[in-house]
């Protein structure tokens, strides 16, 4: 069960991103429209783990790499931006978030 410290710097760090994701470092994304869907921080506050949603899907693994080797330029960012509210800022962990891939494979065996 998450503190509300957790969950407090979860939300925060979701927004940020998300933002970022929109605006700073577009270029990793290469077009693709990606949505952080939850952001899970450790109970010591030293680790973020972030799902992404990726998409269009074909994609999905070459951004999503993209994104894991800029993991250091990505928490920079990150820090410029809440380092006000937060003292240290987490490592980040990502991963992608396939419940959406999910969610139309249902669909589509239900529509068969």
């Amino acid at each position: 069960m998450d503190s509300t410290r957790q969950k407090k710097i979860g939300r925060l760090i979701q927004k940020d991103m998300s933002e970022m994701f929109q605006r700073e470092v577009k270029e990793l994304i290469q077009g693709t429209m990606v949505t952080v869907t939850v952001v899970r921080v450790t109970s010591d506050l030293g680790i973020a783990r972030i799902y992404l949603s990726i998409f269009p899907g074909d994609k999905k693994e070459e951004v999503f790499n993209n994104i894991t080797q800029h993991n250091s330029r990505i928490r920079y960012a990150l820090g410029k931006r809440v380092g006000k509210q937060l003292r240290v800022i987490p490592e980040l962990e990502f991963y992608i978030d396939d419940s959406l891939d999910y969610v139309d494979n249902i669909d589509r065996l239900l529509n068969e």
